[in-house]
């Protein structure tokens, strides 16, 4: 086949997906109708494959619910199949669909165990397998097929590794009681005795409340470690008769921040206690945004300024400023900061280099003598945009990485 390329239908695509879908004989499930079919390319949740002016391959969703998306058609032509056509869409349509909610959906795929190609699919692209599904009916073999509910992994969870095993797909029965305990998916389908069969694994239960209750703790204790540091710092800053008012404004700006925070933290520990919502992941995302725009980064680009009064010293407190600057950009770049859970755009990419160079700018102007409250209204306004766009402007984390959502526990 010529090279192919894939993109969001449009409504003039509706009948040649309709004559894709008549001639694709393997699909997880075709509901084909134009109203079905109109109503998904007009909420965007379709994505073609195209090649030469023909379309080869298709994905379709549904969204009954902002928290619940179904992959209702996988389809490919038969002169296109073992490409990558259907994986390329089906891993694209992962990405796009938490951005048509306002919150992360639940994505899942219902397929027969008949559909090996189906099968083989999901579980390459992070589903697995969670419940068995019978559809009943007419007593035919198509209607009384046994269905299996797959569901993307939204986040990485372990299997015990002593806890799997295989089941032919022929065997209904076992397949439904292997399948009838909440922490057993299939995560595999393999050949055993030259015919297909599913391996189950039991996947490790966390404790939700026992997670969260040691997140809170942790966000206090660094919270109250950081406002320890920050204020040790700012006593020098008022000892010190040449420490810049400035300086001396945003120290506060800090302590006030991480002292917010704190009491954020504080109030995530109670909203865990009462189990009255399910704010928890709020409330955290706020301590956590506020303690570090408003309390680490304006502590850290700080030193230098403290050195430079306490040193004297213009080299040392030069190179410990473009030090502290790189070690900034790096933790910026790293899969441990805030901005790496989200994409970003030019602006954000502009704002994190301005906080980056934040401590070489502002220990060159104290080491000079020159007026640094331009470089420190910069700084503020900066770690300010930074706060409000993390705490208001940004939903669903973006993915940090193509990973594997589940993984062995050695």
């Amino acid at each position: 086949m010529a090279a192919w390329s894939t993109r969001a239908a449009s409504p003039a695509d509706l009948p040649r997906l309709r004559s894709l879908l008549a001639d694709s004989f393997e699909a997880a499930a075709v509901p084909s109708s134009s109203a079905f079919l109109s109503d998904a390319i007009e909420r965007d949740l379709v994505r073609v494959a195209e090649s030469e002016g023909e379309l080869v391959g298709c994905v379709a969703a549904e969204m009954p619910s902002p928290g619940h998306a179904r992959l209702s058609v996988i389809a490919v032509r038969a002169d296109a199949r073992r490409q990558g056509v259907a994986s390329r869409l089906l891993a694209e349509m992962v990405k796009e669909l938490p951005r048509r909610s306002s919150e992360a959906p639940l994505i899942s795929a219902v397929a027969r165990t008949e559909e090996l190609a189906v099968t083989r699919l999901l579980l390459a692209c992070g589903f697995i397998g969670t419940r068995v599904m019978r559809t009943g009916g007419t007593g035919s073999t198509r209607d009384d097929a046994l269905h299996i509910h797959y569901q993307h992994k939204a986040r990485v969870e372990y299997v015990d590794p002593d806890a799997r095993h295989l089941v032919p797909a022929h065997a209904r029965e076992q397949l439904t009681e292997s399948l009838t305990p909440s922490d057993q998916a299939v995560t595999a389908l393999v050949t055993l005795g030259g015919k297909p069969a599913f391996e189950i694994a039991r996947f490790e239960q966390d404790d939700p409340a026992t997670l969260q209750s040691g997140e809170a703790a942790a966000g206090i204790a660094f919270s109250g470690s950081v406002l320890a540091a920050i204020t040790f710092l700012l006593g020098f800053a008022f000892s010190s008769s040449r420490f810049p008012n400035d300086v001396r404004l945003l120290l506060i700006g800090a302590t006030f921040s991480t002292v917010l925070s704190l009491i954020i933290y504080a109030s995530a520990s109670g909203e865990l206690a009462r189990i009255r919502s399910n704010a928890f992941g709020k409330i955290m995302k706020w301590g956590n945004v506020l303690s570090e725009y408003g309390g680490v980064f304006p502590f850290l680009i700080s030193l230098p300024v403290t050195y430079a009064q306490a040193s004297g010293d213009p080299w040392s407190t030069m190179i410990l400023a473009v030090v502290l600057s790189a070690a900034i950009g790096w933790y910026e770049h790293s899969e441990f900061s805030i901005a790496h859970r989200f994409r970003r755009s030019r602006p954000e990419l502009a704002l994190m280099v301005l906080t980056a160079v934040s401590p070489a700018v502002g220990a060159a102007l104290v080491a000079a003598d020159a007026t640094s409250w331009p470089w420190t209204t910069a700084l503020t306004a900066t770690l300010a945009a930074r706060t409000w766009l993390y705490l208001f402007r940004r939903g669903a984390e973006a993915d940090i990485e193509e990973r594997r959502q589940w993984q062995i526990r050695e």
